[in-house]
């Protein structure tokens, strides 16, 4: 092979390399599983993620009435979301749709803090002193009517969404009590609970799932809470494992509870 040929063979081996390792396209899909790093900022520290060589936008830190969650140093943080081609935030990729959920073990590894830079500045107006002025988990949503809505009619049914390997939390509290109304006007004769081990294929192709007795555990869980709060009818409680395909497998996390008259 002369010199020409192996100049050209080169560029081209260059050219698929830096293809592969090219950032996702705007509107695909991305999970993957990496250490969290805070940067500082003037107004409030936001939260990164690197994965193949690019950094990622997370969210901002806040408290428990922000929609999503920031990550635990400490801890890995696993991420799903869609690429977006909206401007960079504290020089991170733009997810949308963005699911984060810590990691339960720790890695002492993860545990990058970036001091600010000028070219970072988060849109963020903080919120004064005292509580909080955001929604907390428990509160009814705002804005919402008060009319009664009508009674309901035939099965119930109620998906309930948890963090890796995690059972109930701060945020479950509202969709129980929504439960245990629904049931107090339904009445139902039977109580359907079925736990959800989750399952998540990675960007890279890792298939990562969580504890083989999660689905049963959370299930038990559930089911104990609504009967202790008052849903004493026939019940039976049940656990499968998902079967995870890289579309919103966060999904996959959860308990379906069913009210059947």
């Amino acid at each position: 092979m002369n010199l020409i040929s192996k100049t050209f063979m080169s560029l081209a081996v260059a050219s698929v390399a830096n293809t592969l390792l090219a950032a996702p396209a705007p509107g695909e899909r991305i999970s993957f599983v990496s250490c969290p790093i805070v940067r500082d900022t003037a107004t409030v520290p936001c939260w990164l993620s690197e994965y193949e060589g690019d950094s990622y936008y997370l969210t901002i830190q806040s408290d428990v009435s922000a929609s999503v969650q920031p990550p635990l140093l400490g801890h890995q943080v696993l991420v799903e979301g869609i690429v977006t081609d909206a401007p960079a935030i504290c020089g991170g990729i733009v997810l949308d749709e963005v699911r984060l959920t810590a990691m339960p073990e720790l890695d002492a590894n993860c545990n990058t803090m970036l001091p600010a830079d000028d070219r970072y500045i988060i849109d963020f107006n903080p919120r004064p002193p005292g509580p909080s002025a955001g929604r907390l988990a428990f509160d009814p949503p705002p804005g919402g009517s008060k009319e009664e809505p009508p009674p309901p009619e035939g099965p119930q049914e109620f998906d309930i969404y948890f963090d890796f390997d995690k059972g109930i939390s701060f945020r479950h509290p509202r969709l129980l009590s929504e439960i245990l109304t629904i049931a107090e006007k339904l009445q139902p004769s039977r109580l359907v609970v079925t736990g959800v081990r989750g399952a998540h294929l990675l960007s890279d192709g890792t298939l990562l799932r969580e504890a083989p007795n999660t689905g049963r555990r959370r299930a038990e869980e559930v089911a104990g809470l609504l009967r202790d709060a008052g849903i004493a009818v026939q019940g039976e409680v049940n656990w499968i494992d998902a079967v995870a395909d890289g579309v919103d497998d966060w999904q996959s996390r959860r308990v379906t509870v069913r009210l059947l008259p």
